[in-house]
């Protein structure tokens, strides 16, 4: 790589890398609430998720080893490592819930749980779309929107948690309510993870305006 290349922005390139950790992140998520909704071939369904998750991983590796040997970057490189990360776990949540469904031997899902997981999803296409309209700062106003829906969806996600929860704790069954309630947790924790790229997204908004 010649003087020329190595100082000016390879915007096309680091917005390129984002974008697929942000699509990866998005097939989590689908591939997640098929797993909820048709709970059948759980291992497998599993495994997939699993295996996505890696692809997230080798991702987020591969945007660290570009910021180490770029000096210029179109978005301040924390900023962008954050971003990586931050969106990785998302899908680390993701891949949690879908282990300890199978690993928990979940028997039924629950209609909450779906409902939950349908939340999740719809705050990644939000993160989906908002890092996908980074690369253009004319879109401002859009990008605010979509961080207003995902704490808007990270809200809705506390309430049916809550409510889920509370649930539990009218049965019986104790140890039901133990596994049942880790995976509320870890799936509301990836709406927590949606906001957190949003918190991001504004701060680098912040910096670049």
């Amino acid at each position: 790589m010649g003087f020329k290349e190595w100082i000016i922005p390879q915007e096309k390139h680091f917005f390129a890398l984002l974008d697929q950790q942000a699509d990866v992140v998005l097939e989590g998520a689908e591939a997640l609430l098929d797993m909820t909704k048709d709970f059948t071939n759980v291992a497998q369904k599993r495994d997939k998720i699993k295996e996505i998750e890696h692809k997230g991983d080798d991702l987020v590796h591969t945007i660290a080893e570009e910021l180490n040997k770029t000096f210029v970057t179109p978005i301040d490189h924390d900023d962008m490592s954050k971003l990586a990360s931050r969106m990785d776990d998302i899908l680390d949540y993701v891949e949690a819930a879908a282990h300890r469904m199978w690993a928990y031997q979940v028997k039924t899902m629950p209609p909450e749980m779906i409902k939950l997981t349908e939340c999740v999803l719809s705050s990644v296409k939000e993160v989906n779309c908002a890092v996908k309209d980074l690369k253009n700062f004319k879109h401002k106003n859009e990008i605010i929107q979509h961080c207003i829906e995902i704490n808007r969806w990270e809200n809705v996600g506390d309430d049916i948690t809550h409510e889920a929860v509370a649930k539990l704790f009218k049965g019986s069954d104790v140890v039901e309510l133990i596994k049942l309630k880790e995976i509320y947790e870890h799936l509301e924790m990836a709406t927590d993870k949606c906001e957190d790229v949003a918190d991001v997204i504004k701060d680098i908004f912040i910096k670049n305006s």
